[in-house]
């Protein structure tokens, strides 16, 4: 979890900038498409080399048989033990961790 100061300094970011309808508004617009992703048969794929990393407190939250239809080439796939939405504002460390342990792999 992270400290008020952290959730501050991170609203404050939003507030300055004047980000946060833009960065609310893809979760408007999107958030149909995704639910139909999870719940409707589809023959769309991503063929490039992808990475997972499913963390516990996220939603929606893919097994790996369903992320495997859609991404053919799973080249990283990790659970950590904590985490949500938020994962790399969360544990910077395991993401980093995650996301190195992907791009050795690519390389």
């Amino acid at each position: 979890m992270f400290t008020r100061d952290e959730m501050l300094d991170n609203i404050t970011l939003y507030w300055l900038t004047a980000t946060a309808t833009s960065s609310a508004r893809l979760y408007w617009e999107s958030i149909r498409r995704v639910q139909e992703w999870f719940t409707k048969s589809t023959s769309d794929t991503v063929d490039v080399p992808v990475g997972c990393s499913v963390f516990p407190k996220d939603l929606p939250r893919p097994s790996r048989r369903w992320a495997a239809r859609r991404y053919t080439d799973i080249r990283f796939w990790s659970e950590p033990e904590r985490g949500g939405h938020f994962a790399a504002f969360e544990g910077p460390e395991r993401f980093v961790e995650d996301v190195r342990a992907f791009f050795r792999l690519v390389r």
